[in-house]
């Protein structure tokens, strides 16, 4: 924006300010909405810092130096429209891939056909000459204990339950099928399995496997086995191929490590409350991701959003009531670490969290919000809807907030959760082409302004254990 054009916006913001002095509190809301929105669709920075985070820096699996540098570059960023700044530290585990997966399946010829998977967060590594063994195939980890020992031990088991295409919200078709990839070796190693193989979390067939965590639960490290995902294409001929040839075996290959924990940080960036600076208004994403892409829509958007929220408020000249936060959470994909510590700290300090934001489901269009909040709060929150209505922002519904926000969900908190439209999301997320060019600039701005928008009526209007101030 040439600097004439920027004079005359400031002008524009300046006289809105002014004049919503003379009006109802609704109409003022309204204006200040406007200025939000259009700040955040002209004069935003967000894109700019996913370019950085996700083509200078890319993905950034816990422990890893990228997510050193995305630490060191996001606050540096801060400084510059926060007032104060800070690196929380954290333990966070560090994990890496190491050389890329094979895998192959031999046919009962001996002919063998390659498959796209990738390990799974934290597995063990295969031997290093790898694993081959027959495949039984299950939808459900329910289905094991039907099968029994005597049908799983020495193979690789094949979970294949897809998540359910007829779900419009697609996280409930992802919260459906989940528990085979996070559970799945757990489970298969108690009946002997040699490793599992998940269907990837992918509601569309392509070639890309989603990588994502999983868990060992309480076995002894010496049971643990490798776990994978395979691409849905991959999946969809696994399970062709099985129909035909029951002694079909899969070869796996895979070299990652665990290395223990590592020291981390949260970010933390505040503008200070000029009225009650000890209610504090949070709101964050995740810094770090998955190594397979870079991280744009799982969780660079909701990073950058997150400071767009302070940026935007700072650049309109607009001074809060209450402390605004932003909050850049590491190691939410494996392990919430940073979240459960922001929140442990917050209750040693004796911290007043009064309302806690998120933005972790990607850069797509809003829609609106899920909020964790009683009846009375919900009331207050539902009359803000009029307000959002220009904006196509429909969606405000009681239930669902969080990973990295929950924690703090104590003493009448409200908590909430951006949500776009979610129909691509599962395309992308924890997979290789979750990447800078599948985030579209204009939607990404406007969940930053939406995400700005309410930050300020929640400043203005501040609910608190079922009162308004």
């Amino acid at each position: 924006m040439n600097n004439i054009y920027a004079l005359g916006f400031f002008i524009l913001t300046c006289s809105a300010f002014a004049e919503a002095q003379s009006l109802s509190s609704s109409e003022a809301d309204s204006l200040m909405m406007k200025s939000i929105y259009d700040f955040s669709l002209t004069e935003s920075k967000s894109y700019d810092w996913l370019d950085y985070l996700s083509n200078n820096i890319g993905g950034r699996l816990s422990g890893s130096i990228q997510a050193e540098r995305a630490v060191k570059y996001t606050e540096k960023e801060l400084k510059k429209f926060t007032m104060r700044t800070e690196l929380q530290s954290v333990m966070v585990p560090k994990w890496s891939r190491g050389t890329p997966e094979f895998a192959y399946m031999q046919l009962n010829d001996l002919s063998t056909i390659n498959v796209n998977v990738c390990a799974l967060g934290g597995s063990i590594p295969t031997r290093q000459a790898g694993i081959k063994a027959p495949v039984i195939e299950v939808t459900s980890l329910k289905q094991l204990s039907d099968l029994g020992r005597k049908e799983i031990e020495g193979k690789i088991v094949f979970y294949n339950r897809p998540m359910d295409p007829t779900k419009i919200q697609t996280f409930e078709a992802y919260g459906g099928c989940v528990n085979q990839r996070y559970s799945g070796a757990e489970e298969a190693a108690k009946y002997g399995a040699v490793a599992v193989i998940v269907r990837s979390m992918n509601l569309r067939l392509d070639d890309y496997p989603h990588t994502g965590s999983m868990s060992y639960g309480d076995l002894p490290i010496e049971n643990y086995i490798p776990a994978a995902a395979i691409s849905t294409n991959d999946a969809e001929k696994l399970h062709t191929f099985l129909a035909i040839d029951r002694n079909l075996e899969f070869y796996l290959k895979q070299d990652c490590t665990s290395w223990g924990d590592v020291e981390s940080y949260n970010v933390i960036g505040e503008i200070k409350g000029s009225k009650y600076p000890d209610e504090i208004i949070l709101v964050g994403g995740h810094l770090d991701s998955w190594d397979l892409g870079d991280g744009s829509h799982d969780d660079g958007a909701g990073v950058v959003q997150s400071m767009q929220v302070l940026h935007t408020m700072k650049s309109l000249n607009y001074i809060p009531l209450r402390t605004i936060r932003v909050v850049l959470f590491m190691n939410e994909e494996n392990g919430l670490k940073g979240a459960r510590e922001y929140a442990r700290r917050a209750e040693l300090k004796n911290e007043n969290h009064i309302f806690a934001l998120e933005s972790d489901a990607g850069g797509f269009s809003p829609r609106g919000f899920s909020f964790d909040a009683n009846d009375d709060q919900m009331k207050v929150v539902n009359s803000w809807k009029i307000l959002f209505k220009p904006y196509l922002i429909h969606y405000f519904e009681k239930g669902g907030s969080g990973a990295d926000v929950g924690p703090l969900g104590k003493g009448g908190t409200v908590l909430a959760g951006l949500r776009p439209d979610s129909q691509r999301y599962f395309d992308f997320h924890h997979a290789a082409n979750d990447t800078f060019d599948a985030v579209n600039k204009r939607e990404l701005e406007l969940g930053a302004a939406t995400m700005t928008s309410l930050i300020y009526l929640f400043d203005q209007y501040g609910i608190v254990n079922k009162r308004i101030n």
